[in-house]
């Protein structure tokens, strides 16, 4: 007698409970692999489409415009608001979130409906682990281990330029700086360029055009964004600090995530003022 045994597809069997130390040593416990997904960081939304999750994500941040199809996916949130409201008509089964992209307050309130993972990013290597971990989170850790092994070959062709004293500008009025402990500051430090402005407390510290002068900087970039800085803010610029270069920089190749991979491209191809 031939017996045959039909299993049921992938899809039918019940999702197991897991549990998962987040990057602030938080405990969550959520349905594996995870189905529907909120993410509220830009970057993170960007690599879970780019380790193949455009299924799972069911919501976003209104910033989270990347890649093209993400704007397919309801906004739910801001990076630093919340559309509870929204929140609970995608009926999530993991949220992940950023220390430094979204709020305390804001973790805290989903903490209360649903599993909510943060990550934190500050350096590079920080940024791998990121991608990493998204890859366990979600059942996808070939594809993000593939990813970061072509993020970290992109990285070995990087330029290594001078060691020159360089500002990266991300707001004015007041004028903000990336500082210590953001990945900003880390890409800058692996490209060769000494940055003061770490001695601050302050992870963007807030400068007075006196600090400007008083730094000694070669180079001053002024990022694209969170603040868009134009040939206007440039010129402005150049008039306080006459003997430092001055240049406009798009501040998305500073994300991390699979934007790294775009961004090493983009970095090899600038031509520095210095």
């Amino acid at each position: 007698m031939n017996l045959r045994f039909h299993l049921p597809p992938k899809e039918a069997f019940i999702s197991l409970k897991k549990e998962i130390i987040d990057h602030l040593g938080r405990t969550v416990v959520y349905n594996f692999p995870p189905k529907r997904i909120v993410t509220l960081c830009p970057g993170i939304t960007e690599t879970l489409f780019g380790i193949g999750l455009e299924k799972e994500i069911v919501g976003r941040t209104r910033y989270c415009i990347y890649p093209e199809q993400a704007k397919n996916v309801p906004a739910v949130a801001g990076t630093k608001d919340l559309k509870l409201e929204k929140i609970h008509e995608v009926q999530p089964d993991l949220i992940i979130m950023e220390k430094e992209e979204n709020t305390k307050e804001m973790v805290d309130i989903l903490a209360e409906f649903y599993p909510v993972y943060v990550a934190e990013v500050q350096t590079i290597e920080e940024a791998y682990r990121m991608i990493t971990d998204m890859g366990s989170l979600t059942d996808h850790e070939q594809q993000s281990e593939s990813l970061v092994t072509e993020i970290k070959q992109a990285f070995t062709e990087l330029p290594t330029l001078p060691a020159a004293r360089v500002a990266y500008v991300i707001w004015q009025k007041p004028y903000m700086v990336a500082g210590k402990d953001t990945y900003i500051n880390s890409l800058l430090q692996k490209l060769g360029f000494i940055t003061p402005f770490v001695e601050s407390s302050d992870r963007y510290p807030a400068l007075t055009e006196e600090q400007f002068k008083e730094a000694n900087l070669d180079l001053v970039l002024l990022s694209s964004e969170p603040y868009p800085f134009k040939e206007k803010q440039q010129v402005q610029f150049q008039e306080m600090l006459p003997d430092s270069a001055i240049q406009l920089i798009d501040g998305e190749m500073f994300w991390y995530g699979v934007r790294m991979l775009e961004g090493a491209k983009y970095f090899k191809d600038f031509s520095f003022d210095v």
